[in-house]
């Protein structure tokens, strides 16, 4: 796939509420993911341990309140997306967050994955 073929299918299968099978199709084996700075592990590397994570993520949320994914914006084998969430944890906190991620695409798969965002 291209790099807008992978761009594309994540944000379809996120708007979805597919992420995990986003993680298991569309990410490489050796896979590094990166957080911001002071997040618990900031980088996550290969494919079972950023799966791990996703599946940790999605399973603290109590509630989703709202959130948006925008289309993928395409730079040679880059793309960006930006979303917004609002969801409570399990934890009673409730977060509203704004974030872009940043992704590099090589061979048809999802090689590098980054976040910013503020909270």
């Amino acid at each position: 796939m291209t790099t807008a073929e992978v761009a594309n299918k994540l944000v379809a299968l996120c708007r979805e509420g597919k992420h995990l099978e986003a993680v298991e199709t569309l990410y490489d084996d050796n896979i590094v993911s990166r957080e911001m700075p002071g997040y618990p592990n900031e980088i996550t590397e290969g494919i079972k341990a950023v799966h791990q994570k996703s599946e940790d993520f999605f399973s603290s949320v109590a509630e989703w309140h709202g959130g948006d994914l925008s289309d993928p914006v395409i730079a040679g084998n880059h793309f960006t997306t930006k979303s917004t969430m609002d969801a409570t944890f399990k934890d009673g906190n409730r977060v509203k967050m704004e974030e872009i991620a940043v992704y590099e695409v090589k061979d048809g798969k999802i090689i590098k994955e980054q976040f910013f965002y503020s909270m």
